[in-house]
Protein backbone atom coordinates (compact mmCIF):
# COMPACT_ATOMS: atom_id res chain seq x y z
CA UNK A 1 0.00 0.00 0.00
CA UNK A 2 1.26 3.31 -1.14
CA UNK A 3 1.22 6.65 1.24
CA UNK A 4 1.26 9.21 -1.74
CA UNK A 5 0.36 9.30 -5.52
CA UNK A 6 1.42 11.96 -7.65
CA UNK A 7 -0.21 12.94 -11.01
CA UNK A 8 0.95 14.85 -14.05
CA UNK A 9 3.47 14.79 -16.81
CA UNK A 10 6.52 12.29 -15.26
CA UNK A 11 9.64 13.19 -16.73
CA UNK A 12 11.73 10.30 -14.76
CA UNK A 13 15.13 10.83 -16.64
CA UNK A 14 15.97 7.14 -16.65
CA UNK A 15 18.26 5.80 -18.99
CA UNK A 16 15.81 5.77 -21.40
CA UNK A 17 14.19 9.31 -20.76
CA UNK A 18 10.57 7.87 -20.63
CA UNK A 19 7.70 9.34 -19.67
CA UNK A 20 4.85 8.63 -17.10
CA UNK A 21 1.80 10.05 -15.58
CA UNK A 22 1.97 8.71 -12.29
CA UNK A 23 5.02 7.87 -9.09
CA UNK A 24 3.48 5.91 -6.02
CA UNK A 25 5.29 5.98 -2.61
CA UNK A 26 5.93 3.69 -0.16
CA UNK A 27 8.19 5.26 2.94
CA UNK A 28 10.91 6.68 1.81
CA UNK A 29 11.24 4.63 -1.74
CA UNK A 30 9.62 4.89 -5.24
CA UNK A 31 7.07 1.22 -5.40
CA UNK A 32 5.37 2.04 -8.65
CA UNK A 33 5.64 4.06 -12.02
CA UNK A 34 3.34 4.29 -14.92
CA UNK A 35 -0.09 5.31 -16.30
CA UNK A 36 -2.28 6.99 -13.78
CA UNK A 37 -5.03 3.92 -13.82
CA UNK A 38 -1.07 1.12 -13.17
CA UNK A 39 -0.21 3.49 -10.52
CA UNK A 40 -3.40 4.00 -8.93
CA UNK A 41 -4.00 0.25 -9.14
CA UNK A 42 -0.62 -0.51 -7.23
CA UNK A 43 -0.84 1.97 -4.53
CA UNK A 44 -4.22 0.65 -3.42
CA UNK A 45 -7.14 2.78 -1.75
CA UNK A 46 -5.75 4.74 0.73
CA UNK A 47 -3.02 6.77 -0.41
CA UNK A 48 -2.99 10.44 -0.89
CA UNK A 49 -3.38 11.85 -4.29
CA UNK A 50 -1.56 14.78 -5.17
CA UNK A 51 -2.16 16.72 -8.66
CA UNK A 52 0.94 18.58 -10.17
CA UNK A 53 1.56 19.82 -14.18
CA UNK A 54 4.75 17.88 -13.69
CA UNK A 55 7.12 15.67 -11.60
CA UNK A 56 11.10 15.31 -12.01
CA UNK A 57 13.61 13.93 -9.86
CA UNK A 58 14.86 16.32 -6.79
CA UNK A 59 17.90 18.28 -7.79
CA UNK A 60 21.32 17.86 -6.83
CA UNK A 61 23.67 20.90 -6.35
CA UNK A 62 26.79 19.45 -7.53
CA UNK A 63 29.31 22.79 -5.99
CA UNK A 64 27.36 24.90 -3.38
CA UNK A 65 28.34 26.83 0.02
CA UNK A 66 25.38 26.38 1.74
CA UNK A 67 26.46 27.32 5.36
CA UNK A 68 27.95 30.26 4.38
CA UNK A 69 25.16 31.34 2.41
CA UNK A 70 22.95 30.86 4.88
CA UNK A 71 25.09 32.46 7.26
CA UNK A 72 24.78 35.72 4.86
CA UNK A 73 21.29 35.08 5.18
CA UNK A 74 21.20 36.74 8.16
CA UNK A 75 24.15 39.26 7.78
CA UNK A 76 24.59 41.82 5.45
CA UNK A 77 23.34 40.37 2.41
CA UNK A 78 23.50 42.84 -1.05
CA UNK A 79 23.61 40.17 -3.85
CA UNK A 80 19.86 41.19 -4.55
CA UNK A 81 21.17 44.97 -4.77
CA UNK A 82 23.23 47.17 -7.58
CA UNK A 83 25.42 49.92 -7.21
CA UNK A 84 27.73 51.60 -4.72
CA UNK A 85 24.26 53.83 -3.59
CA UNK A 86 22.99 51.17 -3.12
CA UNK A 87 25.20 48.62 -0.85
CA UNK A 88 25.81 51.79 1.41
CA UNK A 89 22.35 52.11 2.13
CA UNK A 90 21.28 48.97 3.05
CA UNK A 91 24.91 48.75 4.94
CA UNK A 92 24.07 51.39 6.91
CA UNK A 93 20.85 50.33 7.64
CA UNK A 94 22.07 46.85 9.03
CA UNK A 95 24.63 48.81 10.91
CA UNK A 96 21.96 51.04 12.56
CA UNK A 97 19.97 48.22 13.10
CA UNK A 98 22.15 46.04 14.77
CA UNK A 99 24.07 48.77 17.04
CA UNK A 100 25.62 45.93 19.59
CA UNK A 101 27.18 43.25 16.62
CA UNK A 102 30.95 44.22 17.02
CA UNK A 103 31.69 43.81 13.28
CA UNK A 104 29.32 44.10 10.51
CA UNK A 105 29.91 40.97 7.94
CA UNK A 106 28.49 39.81 5.01
CA UNK A 107 28.79 40.13 1.61
CA UNK A 108 27.25 39.40 -2.13
CA UNK A 109 28.29 42.89 -4.04
CA UNK A 110 29.37 43.03 -7.47
CA UNK A 111 32.98 43.85 -8.95
CA UNK A 112 31.38 45.48 -11.75
CA UNK A 113 30.16 47.93 -9.45
CA UNK A 114 33.10 49.37 -8.84
CA UNK A 115 36.04 51.21 -11.24
CA UNK A 116 38.66 48.27 -11.51
CA UNK A 117 36.53 46.04 -9.48
CA UNK A 118 38.24 47.30 -6.29
CA UNK A 119 35.82 49.42 -3.51
CA UNK A 120 37.44 51.52 -1.48
CA UNK A 121 37.42 51.76 2.47
CA UNK A 122 36.18 55.76 2.90
CA UNK A 123 32.81 54.70 1.39
CA UNK A 124 32.63 52.51 4.46
CA UNK A 125 34.01 54.65 6.59
CA UNK A 126 31.27 57.17 6.19
CA UNK A 127 28.48 55.14 7.17
CA UNK A 128 29.81 52.87 10.04
CA UNK A 129 32.99 55.25 10.72
CA UNK A 130 33.53 53.02 14.70
CA UNK A 131 32.76 49.24 14.04
CA UNK A 132 35.20 47.28 11.48
CA UNK A 133 33.35 46.07 8.56
CA UNK A 134 34.05 43.12 6.61
CA UNK A 135 32.05 42.37 2.85
CA UNK A 136 33.23 39.31 0.77
CA UNK A 137 32.42 40.03 -2.76
CA UNK A 138 30.21 37.80 -5.27
CA UNK A 139 32.75 35.53 -6.24
CA UNK A 140 34.05 35.40 -2.58
CA UNK A 141 37.43 35.74 -3.80
CA UNK A 142 37.79 39.75 -2.70
CA UNK A 143 36.57 41.36 0.38
CA UNK A 144 35.54 44.90 0.86
CA UNK A 145 36.57 46.54 4.07
CA UNK A 146 36.76 49.48 6.26
CA UNK A 147 39.52 51.78 8.19
CA UNK A 148 38.73 50.48 11.22
CA UNK A 149 39.07 46.92 10.21
CA UNK A 150 42.30 47.64 8.37
CA UNK A 151 43.62 49.03 11.80
CA UNK A 152 42.60 45.53 13.68
CA UNK A 153 44.15 43.69 11.20
CA UNK A 154 47.50 45.76 11.31
CA UNK A 155 47.42 46.09 7.90
CA UNK A 156 48.95 49.65 6.31
CA UNK A 157 51.26 50.78 3.87
CA UNK A 158 54.16 48.60 4.92
CA UNK A 159 52.35 45.81 4.85
CA UNK A 160 53.46 43.12 2.18
CA UNK A 161 51.11 41.04 -0.28
CA UNK A 162 50.78 37.49 0.64
CA UNK A 163 52.04 35.14 -1.89
CA UNK A 164 48.39 34.13 -2.68
CA UNK A 165 46.49 37.32 -2.77
CA UNK A 166 46.75 41.00 -3.10
CA UNK A 167 46.18 43.98 -0.54
CA UNK A 168 45.09 46.82 -2.86
CA UNK A 169 47.02 50.60 -2.39
CA UNK A 170 46.63 53.44 -3.46
CA UNK A 171 49.15 54.04 -6.29
CA UNK A 172 50.38 57.76 -4.86
CA UNK A 173 50.47 57.00 -1.16
CA UNK A 174 50.73 53.39 -0.96
CA UNK A 175 47.93 53.17 1.77
CA UNK A 176 45.62 50.25 1.47
CA UNK A 177 42.16 51.39 -0.09
CA UNK A 178 39.77 48.46 1.72
CA UNK A 179 39.87 45.98 -0.90
CA UNK A 180 41.67 42.43 -0.35
CA UNK A 181 41.88 39.65 -3.33
CA UNK A 182 42.13 36.32 -2.64
CA UNK A 183 44.44 34.83 0.27
CA UNK A 184 44.86 38.44 1.40
CA UNK A 185 40.81 37.90 1.82
CA UNK A 186 40.87 34.90 3.37
CA UNK A 187 43.67 34.98 6.06
CA UNK A 188 42.13 38.48 7.14
CA UNK A 189 38.92 36.51 7.28
CA UNK A 190 40.10 33.30 9.33
CA UNK A 191 42.64 35.40 11.39
CA UNK A 192 40.49 38.61 12.19
CA UNK A 193 36.87 38.05 11.75
CA UNK A 194 34.63 36.59 14.66
CA UNK A 195 33.66 33.09 13.51
CA UNK A 196 30.38 31.19 14.08
CA UNK A 197 30.28 28.87 17.41
CA UNK A 198 28.42 25.44 16.06
CA UNK A 199 24.81 27.20 17.25
CA UNK A 200 25.42 29.71 14.84
CA UNK A 201 26.90 27.12 11.83
CA UNK A 202 23.18 24.85 12.69
CA UNK A 203 21.38 27.98 12.62
CA UNK A 204 23.01 29.17 8.72
CA UNK A 205 22.63 25.29 7.29
CA UNK A 206 18.67 25.09 8.57
CA UNK A 207 18.29 28.45 7.16
CA UNK A 208 19.87 27.27 3.98
CA UNK A 209 17.90 24.56 4.12
CA UNK A 210 14.91 26.14 4.00
CA UNK A 211 15.87 28.20 1.18
CA UNK A 212 17.08 25.24 -0.82
CA UNK A 213 14.03 22.82 -0.33
CA UNK A 214 11.50 25.44 -2.19
CA UNK A 215 14.02 25.29 -5.09
CA UNK A 216 13.30 21.60 -5.44
CA UNK A 217 17.00 20.84 -4.09
CA UNK A 218 17.38 17.75 -2.21
CA UNK A 219 21.21 17.09 -2.02
CA UNK A 220 24.43 19.02 -2.50
CA UNK A 221 27.89 19.22 -2.24
CA UNK A 222 28.78 21.33 0.51
CA UNK A 223 32.55 22.36 -1.54
CA UNK A 224 33.72 24.17 1.40
CA UNK A 225 33.57 22.37 4.96
CA UNK A 226 35.85 23.38 8.02
CA UNK A 227 36.46 20.45 10.94
CA UNK A 228 33.86 22.79 12.94
CA UNK A 229 31.47 22.91 10.31
CA UNK A 230 31.47 18.72 9.42
CA UNK A 231 31.08 18.27 13.62
CA UNK A 232 27.21 20.34 13.29
CA UNK A 233 26.59 18.37 10.03
CA UNK A 234 26.90 15.41 11.67
CA UNK A 235 25.21 16.36 14.66
CA UNK A 236 22.24 17.04 12.46
CA UNK A 237 22.13 14.04 10.33
CA UNK A 238 22.31 12.13 13.56
CA UNK A 239 19.06 14.13 14.74
CA UNK A 240 17.17 13.83 11.55
CA UNK A 241 17.17 17.56 11.51
CA UNK A 242 19.46 17.39 8.05
CA UNK A 243 16.71 16.31 5.33
CA UNK A 244 18.65 16.66 2.32
CA UNK A 245 21.60 14.49 1.64
CA UNK A 246 25.27 15.97 1.95
CA UNK A 247 28.61 14.93 0.67
CA UNK A 248 31.24 17.48 2.59
CA UNK A 249 34.30 18.21 0.76
CA UNK A 250 36.84 18.46 3.28
CA UNK A 251 39.23 21.83 2.58
CA UNK A 252 42.64 21.32 1.25
CA UNK A 253 44.73 24.06 2.60
CA UNK A 254 46.82 25.62 0.22
CA UNK A 255 49.90 26.15 2.96
CA UNK A 256 50.15 22.24 3.73
CA UNK A 257 50.49 19.27 2.05
CA UNK A 258 50.94 15.90 2.13
CA UNK A 259 50.09 15.75 5.84
CA UNK A 260 46.81 16.85 5.52
CA UNK A 261 45.51 13.39 4.07
CA UNK A 262 45.90 11.18 7.66
CA UNK A 263 43.75 14.39 9.17
CA UNK A 264 41.19 13.67 6.34
CA UNK A 265 41.04 9.96 7.61
CA UNK A 266 40.01 10.76 10.59
CA UNK A 267 37.69 13.29 9.99
CA UNK A 268 35.67 10.80 7.10
CA UNK A 269 36.07 7.98 10.10
CA UNK A 270 33.42 9.80 12.23
CA UNK A 271 31.83 11.45 9.94
CA UNK A 272 30.68 9.33 6.93
CA UNK A 273 27.30 7.62 7.28
CA UNK A 274 23.62 8.02 6.70
CA UNK A 275 22.79 11.37 5.28
CA UNK A 276 26.35 12.79 4.90
CA UNK A 277 29.41 11.60 3.24
CA UNK A 278 32.55 12.93 4.34
CA UNK A 279 34.88 11.45 1.70
CA UNK A 280 35.31 14.31 -0.94
CA UNK A 281 38.82 16.17 -0.60
CA UNK A 282 38.19 20.40 -2.44
CA UNK A 283 41.27 21.78 -3.88
CA UNK A 284 41.16 25.32 -4.87
CA UNK A 285 44.30 25.15 -7.54
CA UNK A 286 43.74 28.64 -8.68
CA UNK A 287 41.59 32.44 -8.64
CA UNK A 288 39.23 34.41 -10.72
CA UNK A 289 39.91 35.72 -13.74
CA UNK A 290 38.29 39.47 -12.91
CA UNK A 291 41.21 39.87 -10.61
CA UNK A 292 44.08 38.32 -13.19
CA UNK A 293 44.54 35.07 -10.34
CA UNK A 294 43.25 32.44 -12.39
CA UNK A 295 45.93 30.29 -13.96
CA UNK A 296 46.41 31.21 -17.54
CA UNK A 297 48.42 29.39 -20.54
CA UNK A 298 49.44 32.71 -21.94
CA UNK A 299 50.11 36.23 -20.34
CA UNK A 300 46.68 38.48 -19.34
CA UNK A 301 45.62 41.50 -21.76
CA UNK A 302 45.49 44.82 -20.44
CA UNK A 303 46.27 46.05 -17.09
CA UNK A 304 46.58 42.52 -15.80
CA UNK A 305 49.03 41.73 -18.75
CA UNK A 306 52.35 42.84 -16.74
CA UNK A 307 54.28 42.95 -13.28
CA UNK A 308 55.16 39.35 -11.28
CA UNK A 309 51.94 37.83 -12.36
CA UNK A 310 50.88 37.91 -16.01
CA UNK A 311 49.72 34.30 -16.05
CA UNK A 312 47.74 34.52 -12.60
CA UNK A 313 48.36 31.74 -9.81
CA UNK A 314 48.57 28.00 -9.38
CA UNK A 315 47.60 27.97 -5.47
CA UNK A 316 48.81 24.48 -6.10
CA UNK A 317 51.78 23.95 -8.35
CA UNK A 318 51.02 21.07 -11.04
CA UNK A 319 54.20 18.95 -9.31
CA UNK A 320 52.28 19.57 -5.50
CA UNK A 321 48.99 19.08 -7.18
CA UNK A 322 49.82 15.73 -8.89
CA UNK A 323 51.29 14.33 -5.41
CA UNK A 324 48.00 15.18 -3.63
CA UNK A 325 45.95 13.82 -6.29
CA UNK A 326 47.56 10.37 -5.92
CA UNK A 327 47.81 10.48 -2.07
CA UNK A 328 44.21 11.06 -2.02
CA UNK A 329 42.82 8.98 -4.65
CA UNK A 330 44.99 5.94 -2.78
CA UNK A 331 42.87 6.90 0.13
CA UNK A 332 39.83 6.58 -1.36
CA UNK A 333 39.03 10.29 -1.43
CA UNK A 334 36.99 11.73 -4.49
CA UNK A 335 38.75 15.25 -5.49
CA UNK A 336 37.19 18.39 -6.17
CA UNK A 337 38.86 20.79 -7.95
CA UNK A 338 38.33 24.65 -8.72
CA UNK A 339 39.99 25.33 -11.75
CA UNK A 340 38.76 28.71 -13.75
CA UNK A 341 41.81 28.96 -16.17
CA UNK A 342 43.06 27.30 -18.77
CA UNK A 343 46.36 26.27 -17.08
CA UNK A 344 44.41 25.50 -14.18
CA UNK A 345 42.22 23.21 -15.65
CA UNK A 346 45.27 21.16 -17.63
CA UNK A 347 47.25 20.93 -13.78
CA UNK A 348 43.93 19.21 -13.36
CA UNK A 349 43.79 16.87 -16.02
CA UNK A 350 47.11 16.17 -15.28
CA UNK A 351 47.49 15.41 -11.82
CA UNK A 352 44.37 12.88 -12.47
CA UNK A 353 46.04 11.01 -15.40
CA UNK A 354 49.44 10.17 -13.10
CA UNK A 355 46.82 9.44 -10.20
CA UNK A 356 45.33 6.89 -12.49
CA UNK A 357 48.69 5.67 -14.11
CA UNK A 358 49.57 4.71 -10.07
CA UNK A 359 46.83 3.94 -8.54
CA UNK A 360 44.53 2.31 -11.37
CA UNK A 361 40.73 3.47 -13.12
CA UNK A 362 38.53 3.68 -9.54
CA UNK A 363 35.63 4.45 -9.34
CA UNK A 364 36.26 7.81 -7.30
CA UNK A 365 34.36 10.37 -9.76
CA UNK A 366 36.86 13.32 -9.68
CA UNK A 367 35.79 16.15 -10.80
CA UNK A 368 36.59 20.09 -11.93
CA UNK A 369 34.36 22.72 -11.57
CA UNK A 370 33.86 26.42 -12.77
CA UNK A 371 35.89 25.31 -16.01
CA UNK A 372 35.65 28.91 -17.45
CA UNK A 373 38.25 28.22 -20.27
CA UNK A 374 39.06 25.22 -21.94
CA UNK A 375 41.44 23.95 -25.02
CA UNK A 376 39.68 22.00 -27.24
CA UNK A 377 42.69 19.54 -26.57
CA UNK A 378 41.64 19.28 -22.82
CA UNK A 379 37.92 19.16 -23.29
CA UNK A 380 38.38 15.51 -24.70
CA UNK A 381 40.19 14.19 -21.58
CA UNK A 382 37.58 14.21 -19.48
CA UNK A 383 36.05 10.79 -20.38
CA UNK A 384 39.01 8.60 -20.82
CA UNK A 385 40.36 9.95 -17.59
CA UNK A 386 36.40 9.59 -15.46
CA UNK A 387 36.66 13.19 -15.00
CA UNK A 388 33.09 15.13 -13.91
CA UNK A 389 32.67 18.49 -15.61
CA UNK A 390 31.20 20.06 -12.39
CA UNK A 391 29.24 23.18 -14.41
CA UNK A 392 28.23 26.29 -13.15
CA UNK A 393 25.71 27.73 -16.14
CA UNK A 394 24.35 30.59 -14.77
CA UNK A 395 28.07 31.81 -15.64
CA UNK A 396 27.86 31.47 -19.03
CA UNK A 397 26.42 34.61 -20.63
CA UNK A 398 27.37 38.00 -21.42
CA UNK A 399 26.08 39.49 -18.10
CA UNK A 400 28.11 42.91 -16.87
CA UNK A 401 30.70 40.93 -15.55
CA UNK A 402 31.82 38.95 -18.18
CA UNK A 403 31.56 42.63 -20.77
CA UNK A 404 33.35 44.38 -18.59
CA UNK A 405 36.06 42.19 -16.16
CA UNK A 406 36.82 38.84 -18.27
CA UNK A 407 36.89 40.07 -21.79
CA UNK A 408 39.46 42.51 -21.66
CA UNK A 409 41.89 40.63 -19.88
CA UNK A 410 41.99 37.45 -22.28
CA UNK A 411 41.00 38.56 -26.16
CA UNK A 412 38.59 37.28 -28.41
CA UNK A 413 40.72 33.64 -29.16
CA UNK A 414 40.35 32.88 -25.49
CA UNK A 415 36.71 34.35 -25.36
CA UNK A 416 36.04 31.35 -27.96
CA UNK A 417 36.88 28.57 -24.78
CA UNK A 418 34.49 30.34 -22.17
CA UNK A 419 32.39 27.57 -21.05
CA UNK A 420 32.40 25.44 -23.58
CA UNK A 421 29.99 22.93 -22.12
CA UNK A 422 28.44 21.53 -25.27
CA UNK A 423 31.68 20.00 -26.38
CA UNK A 424 32.32 18.63 -23.67
CA UNK A 425 28.92 16.62 -23.50
CA UNK A 426 29.89 15.72 -27.17
CA UNK A 427 32.88 14.55 -26.11
CA UNK A 428 31.46 11.79 -23.80
CA UNK A 429 31.87 13.73 -20.65
CA UNK A 430 29.81 13.31 -17.86
CA UNK A 431 28.36 16.72 -16.92
CA UNK A 432 27.02 18.08 -13.67
CA UNK A 433 25.20 20.72 -12.45
CA UNK A 434 26.04 23.25 -9.68
CA UNK A 435 25.09 26.69 -8.11
CA UNK A 436 28.33 28.11 -6.42
CA UNK A 437 24.97 29.51 -3.83
CA UNK A 438 25.80 32.10 -2.45
CA UNK A 439 27.98 33.34 -5.04
CA UNK A 440 25.01 33.35 -7.80
CA UNK A 441 21.23 32.14 -7.51
CA UNK A 442 21.08 27.77 -6.54
CA UNK A 443 17.32 28.11 -8.77
CA UNK A 444 18.33 25.48 -11.01
CA UNK A 445 15.30 26.42 -13.62
CA UNK A 446 16.94 29.89 -13.99
CA UNK A 447 20.90 28.13 -13.90
CA UNK A 448 19.17 25.76 -16.77
CA UNK A 449 17.74 28.89 -18.68
CA UNK A 450 21.17 30.02 -19.20
CA UNK A 451 23.05 26.38 -20.28
CA UNK A 452 20.21 26.76 -23.19
CA UNK A 453 19.63 30.18 -23.89
CA UNK A 454 23.38 31.26 -23.33
CA UNK A 455 22.07 34.52 -22.41
CA UNK A 456 21.88 36.76 -19.10
CA UNK A 457 18.26 36.08 -17.54
CA UNK A 458 18.36 39.81 -16.34
CA UNK A 459 18.73 40.88 -20.07
CA UNK A 460 16.48 37.91 -22.45
CA UNK A 461 16.98 39.94 -25.77
CA UNK A 462 20.38 40.42 -25.23
CA UNK A 463 22.88 38.65 -27.13
CA UNK A 464 23.91 35.15 -26.16
CA UNK A 465 27.57 34.20 -25.60
CA UNK A 466 28.88 31.44 -27.51
CA UNK A 467 25.33 29.86 -28.70
CA UNK A 468 27.12 27.17 -30.03
CA UNK A 469 28.13 25.73 -26.56
CA UNK A 470 24.46 25.89 -25.77
CA UNK A 471 22.90 22.58 -24.56
CA UNK A 472 19.07 21.41 -24.60
CA UNK A 473 17.01 20.71 -22.05
CA UNK A 474 16.94 16.89 -21.48
CA UNK A 475 20.61 17.24 -21.45
CA UNK A 476 20.52 20.09 -18.79
CA UNK A 477 17.77 18.14 -16.09
CA UNK A 478 19.78 14.97 -16.57
CA UNK A 479 22.90 17.30 -14.96
CA UNK A 480 21.08 18.63 -12.17
CA UNK A 481 20.01 15.31 -11.39
CA UNK A 482 21.58 11.85 -12.63
CA UNK A 483 24.56 13.71 -12.88
CA UNK A 484 24.84 15.77 -9.44
CA UNK A 485 24.00 12.58 -7.99
CA UNK A 486 26.08 10.68 -9.70
CA UNK A 487 29.54 13.21 -8.47
CA UNK A 488 27.97 13.22 -5.27
CA UNK A 489 27.84 9.38 -5.16
CA UNK A 490 23.93 9.26 -4.34
CA UNK A 491 22.98 6.35 -6.93
CA UNK A 492 19.92 6.01 -5.13
CA UNK A 493 18.72 9.29 -6.28
CA UNK A 494 18.81 11.25 -9.81
CA UNK A 495 15.73 9.56 -11.76
CA UNK A 496 12.34 8.50 -11.05
CA UNK A 497 12.23 4.32 -11.19
CA UNK A 498 11.01 1.81 -8.86
CA UNK A 499 12.98 1.03 -5.70
CA UNK A 500 14.64 4.33 -5.79
CA UNK A 501 14.62 6.69 -3.01
CA UNK A 502 11.76 9.15 -3.21
CA UNK A 503 13.34 12.41 -3.92
CA UNK A 504 10.99 14.04 -6.24
CA UNK A 505 9.75 17.73 -7.26
CA UNK A 506 6.43 18.79 -8.51
CA UNK A 507 6.66 21.62 -11.02
CA UNK A 508 3.85 24.45 -11.57
CA UNK A 509 4.29 23.47 -15.45
CA UNK A 510 5.58 21.15 -17.93
CA UNK A 511 8.93 22.91 -18.70
CA UNK A 512 9.23 21.10 -22.13
CA UNK A 513 5.99 23.96 -23.04
CA UNK A 514 7.41 26.79 -24.26
CA UNK A 515 8.02 29.79 -21.67
CA UNK A 516 10.72 30.96 -19.53
CA UNK A 517 12.24 28.08 -17.87
CA UNK A 518 13.83 30.46 -15.19
CA UNK A 519 10.49 31.41 -14.19
CA UNK A 520 9.22 28.19 -13.65
CA UNK A 521 8.17 27.22 -9.60
CA UNK A 522 8.16 24.48 -7.43
CA UNK A 523 5.36 23.36 -5.98
CA UNK A 524 6.41 20.33 -4.09
CA UNK A 525 9.59 18.96 -2.75
CA UNK A 526 10.01 15.44 -1.59
CA UNK A 527 12.89 14.09 0.32
CA UNK A 528 12.85 10.05 1.54
CA UNK A 529 9.37 10.19 0.90
CA UNK A 530 8.86 13.13 3.35
CA UNK A 531 7.56 16.88 2.23
CA UNK A 532 10.01 19.28 2.99
CA UNK A 533 8.12 22.41 0.87
CA UNK A 534 4.48 22.80 0.23
CA UNK A 535 3.41 25.93 -1.86
CA UNK A 536 -0.16 24.93 -1.92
Amino acid sequence: MADLVLLGDVYTVDAARSWARAVAITGDRITAVGTEEEVREAAGPKAEVVRGPMILPGFHDAHIHPAFAGRDLGRVRLDHLSGKSAYLDHIGEYAAVHPDEPWIIGGGWAMFDFPGGNPDKRDLDTIVPGRPVFLMNKDVHGAWVNSRALELAGIDASTPDPWDGRIVKDPSSGEPTGSLHEGAAYSFYERFVPQPDASEWKEAILRAQRFLHPLGITGWQDAWVRPDLLKVYREMADSGELTARVSAALWWDRHGGASQVEGFQEQRSWADGGRLRASTVKIMTDGVVENCTCALLDPYLGPCGEGDRPLGISYVDAEPLKEALTLLDAAEFQVHMHAIGDRAVRQALDAVEVARAANGMSDLRHHIAHLQFVTPQDVSRFRPLGVVANCQPLWACNDPQMEELTLSKVGPDRARMLYPFADMQRSGAVLAMGSDWGVSSPNPFLEMEVAITRTDPGNRDGEPLLPEQALDLPTCLAAFTRGSAYVNHDDDAGSIEVGKRADLVVADRNVFEPGPLGDTKVQMTLAAGRVVHDAV
